[in-house]
């Protein structure tokens, strides 16, 4: 057991040894002194972490003031896969749109919004609803009509339609079922808030984060680079009618999900199904997982036929293709480029109403899809705890393994490379 401090010194909490853990530190000693003093002189994250995994049930087993290395298979990062160089995309709209928003707050507002670049808010982030886990920054709630306009712009400006009609339907569900068993107060629409680290700027780095109830966005931005990880995506119920209307969310995943597992055959699905039933949680890298340490397993990619490998790639398409056009385009080139090395894992039945859990698992990406029993929000749809996982309560998340989740590895080198960090 060891015992660690949090970021704002006076809490203390004792914490198993977490996998990934090689250092105990400040987040981002490992970096330029600079950046260091940053981090120390950041607001302090508002509650503890206490929940790791799949960011609903499980204790952690690291804090936000473990160093940072990343997701990896076996505790070191694989070097090189991240480097500082044009990829094309247009960053000016977001740059604007974030230059705005920021504009448009109050001097108060803003002091409560914008954080250092070095941040622990970056990774103090979390699925929980805001009853159970208390954010920084500004709700949707704490806004005016013309300020939520610019926030509404500035996630327009960095999302797809597909991934804005996500987000809103997320919204427009944990409102639906919050009001339904008169729990409005924590799950609405609103509670949802608002964070920009650095300064949004066109050749500086800097990002903002979305965060709130089944719904996470994190996107840093660098010149002409992306990246947009760790995102979360889930919703409970996932359908659901709303005056008069069938609502639905998170189907994109599930049904390229089932369309990739349905794909192989009994001998291939042997070696991809890693076991057959499926646990009430079993997300492995979700909040407070940032150094999370998970080896390869199910079928590699190079097992697969090349049809099978482009359902494989749907499924990460599925998550990709929610970040703007030239975004998603420089994302899956990745992603192609290391598809040798990339595996897929599954858990659970392979019907089309099945409870499941899918993996997919690279040097550059890391996706998972898990179907989880009834939460707070279970009511809503008929379901308890005790009925098991379900396709109607899903939490789903996107990394980018070995250091670059937050952009933090080409944050790295930015510093190394740039002689005004010197």
């Amino acid at each position: 057991m060891r015992r660690v401090f949090l970021a704002g010194g006076a809490t203390a909490f004792a914490a198993m040894g977490g996998a990934g853990a090689v250092a105990f530190a400040a987040d981002g000693s490992t970096d330029t002194p600079s950046a260091a003093a940053d981090d120390s002189a950041s607001p302090s994250p508002s509650a503890s972490p206490t929940r790791g995994g799949g960011g609903g049930g499980v204790l952690a087993t690291q804090t936000i003031t473990e160093d940072f290395y990343g997701l990896t298979t076996d505790g070191r990062q694989i070097d090189d896969l991240f480097t500082l160089h044009s990829k094309g995309v247009d960053t000016a709209p977001v740059v604007a749109a974030a230059q705005a928003f920021l504009a448009g707050l109050t001097d108060a507002q803003k002091a409560k919004t914008q954080f250092s670049l070095r941040s622990t808010e970056w990774r103090t982030w979390s699925n929980l609803d805001p009853g159970e886990f208390k954010r920084q920054g500004v709700s949707l709630a704490d806004l005016t009509d013309e300020q939520n306009a610019l926030g509404s712009a500035l996630m327009t400006a960095a999302l797809s339609a597909d991934g804005l009609e996500t987000t809103e339907k997320i919204r427009r569900l944990n409102n639906a079922a919050g009001v339904m068993l008169g729990k409005a107060d924590v799950f609405n629409d609103e509670l949802f808030y608002w964070t920009v680290m650095g300064t949004p700027s066109a050749t500086e780095p800097w990002g903002f984060q979305f965060d709130g109830h089944h719904l996470v966005v994190n996107y840093f931005v660098l010149g002409d680079q992306v990246v947009m990880s760790p995102c979360f995506w889930g919703s409970e119920p996932t359908r659901m009618e709303i005056d008069g209307e069938t609502v639905s969310v998170c189907q994109e995943e599930v049904e390229a999900s089932l369309a990739f597992i349905q794909s192989l055959t009994e001998a291939q699905q042997a070696t991809a199904i890693i076991k057959a039933t499926k646990a009430n949680e079993d997300m492995k890298a979700g909040a407070f997982a940032d150094n999370a340490v998970v080896a390869y397993a199910g079928i590699r990619a190079t097992e697969l036929t090349p049809a099978q490998q482009r359902k494989l790639l749907a499924v990460a398409e599925a998550f990709v293709d929610r970040a703007k056009a030239d975004v998603a385009k420089v994302r899956m080139a990745e992603i192609r480029s290391h598809l040798a090395d990339t595996y897929a894992a599954w858990m659970g039945g392979t019907g089309a109403d099945d409870p499941f859990y899918m993996r997919v698992h690279s040097p550059v990406v890391w996706i998972e899809v898990d179907c989880q029993a009834a939460g707070p929000l279970g009511g809503a749809y008929g379901k308890t705890r005790g009925d098991g996982p379900t396709q109607l309560h899903i939490h789903s998340v996107i990394r980018t393994p070995n250091g670059n989740d937050y952009g933090r590895e080409l944050l790295r080198r930015h510093y190394l490379t740039s002689p005004h960090h010197h």
